[in-house]
């Protein structure tokens, strides 16, 4: 877990670790957007549409940035490990209003698992004609979110089961199912410390990318079809002129697809094998530093971003569900969705895997069950009383999923088909009002 996959060489000094940071991405020109964003949250308060504008341009390359960070720790500390410091950095910082978390949560792992996972899949099928990944690692965490799901029903159907008895009053089954949802919550708990130990010590061998369970990375036989899709876009726009014979180009890109193997390296854009050497950008306090920085920044930006959005709601020009579950998950996990999609394209799904679907058990498995124990500690009559729908629609996604992945493949066509169930989500719940049940505190 700890060990790097490869030598590495020395790393560079502070100031050209800083160099790195600055020069990294182009998106970094949208820093700026940072200072106005919040000079026009303290300034102009009710300017809800433009702080929302604002604040989500100032999200994207903090998002870049976080995923450059996480990079350079994967090949320090292992992909495994570093999607792990991602997930939990940014669900840590997460803050809400109470009456948004649990839709947000929900959203949370819907996102994660159709949205990001299907265009980690998308992405790296226009390069590879197959991926490969630990397919006993894909399917006990697909296991593990089944269950914690199914902790999610059960205080649904149980006051469903009570409702109409002469013997049971709305407060007495309040207070059943609250007490029933601390009991499940504990429990939870525990599958998630005995998850981190698995994953962590006992069988780390499963989550890294050479372990005998992983299945071989196949190029595509023949010409790339997005590649010749590029290329006759290319021809066509007769003002832009390619540097490269159509040949030469078409060569030069099959170069970086290896047809068959493991999964390919970071720090080289070919198939050889030449330099035993990986050259890190950033030293490891630098990366480590650059991670806290910039979570916290995305932390405080997205906290302005959710009372945007607030007024937006109270307007009624925008349902307070749809905002909950869709919106929220998309800005405030923007810097995993940048995280899984680039290391998707470099042939590293064990990190993609790491980040969507690892993100989506600490939600449901530690974060969920954390809230209701702490509430308990509180003093505070938190449930695990989920909307209907909400339940239902996580339900089917986490078996969407589970097929999906049980053969430990992936191609751009079931990206695809993720993506379209997240957008037939999306649809249903902006006509979705929502209903009462979804309340966490129990009067």
């Amino acid at each position: 877990m700890f060990t790097p996959e490869k030598t590495i060489s020395k790393p560079p000094n502070t100031l050209r670790s800083i160099r790195a940071i600055i020069l990294s991405s182009w998106f970094n020109v949208l820093l700026v957007f940072i200072p106005i964003s919040w000079a026009i949250n303290f300034a102009l308060p009710d300017q809800y549409t433009l702080i929302f504008v604002l604040t989500f341009l100032a999200i994207i390359p903090l998002a870049k940035l976080l995923a450059f960070a996480t990079d350079e720790l994967s090949i320090r500390v292992g992909q495994t490990l570093a999607g792990l410091l991602n997930a939990t950095l940014i669900i840590a910082l997460a803050k809400c209003e109470l009456t948004i978390v649990q839709s947000s949560l929900v959203g949370s792992i819907l996102s994660n698992l159709l949205l990001v996972l299907g265009m980690c899949f998308f992405a790296g099928g226009m390069r590879f004609s197959e991926q490969g990944f630990g397919q006993s690692a894909v399917q006990l965490n697909s296991s593990l979110l089944t269950i914690s799901v199914i902790a999610v029903l059960l205080p649904g159907a149980f006051k469903m089961a009570l409702q109409g008895q002469p013997a049971s009053t709305e407060s007495s089954t309040d207070y059943e199912i609250l007490k029933t949802s601390r009991g499940v919550a504990i429990i939870l708990l525990f599958i998630y410390g005995s998850y981190l130990v698995f994953q962590l010590f006992s069988h780390k061998a499963l989550y890294e990318d050479d372990s005998a369970d992983v299945q071989q990375t196949k190029g595509y036989a023949g010409q790339n079809p997005w590649l010749q899709l590029r290329l006759y876009r290319r021809k066509n726009a007769k003002s832009v002129q390619s540097p490269l014979p159509a040949g030469d180009e078409e060569a030069a890109f099959n170069h970086v697809v290896p047809t068959e193997g493991t999964h390919s390296e970071r720090e080289s854009e070919s198939i050889g094998d030449t330099d035993p050497e990986i050259d890190p950008y950033m030293s490891v306090p630098v990366s480590l530093g650059l991670l806290v920085f910039v979570t916290v920044l995305v932390a405080v930006t997205a906290e302005f971003l959710v009372d945007s959005i607030s007024g937006l709601t109270e307007s009624g020009a925008i349902s307070q569900e749809f905002v909950a579950v869709i919106l929220l998950p998309i800005v405030g996990n923007a810097a995993e969705h940048v995280t899984a999609v680039t290391v998707s394209v470099k042939d590293k799904l064990t990190l993609s895997l790491g980040v969507a679907v690892g993100s989506s058990i600490q939600i449901a498995l530690f974060v969920i069950p954390f809230m209701v124990t702490l509430a308990w500690i509180m003093g505070k009559r938190l449930t695990l009383l989920f909307d209907p729908l909400e339940s239902v629609v996580m339900f089917l996604s986490v078996l969407t999923v589970n097929y999906v992945v049980q053969d430990g493949k992936s191609n751009w066509l079931e990206g695809m088909v993720l993506m379209c169930l997240y957008l037939i989500v999306a649809v249903t719940f902006w006509f979705y009002p929502g209903t009462s049940l979804t309340e966490m505190f129990v009067n």
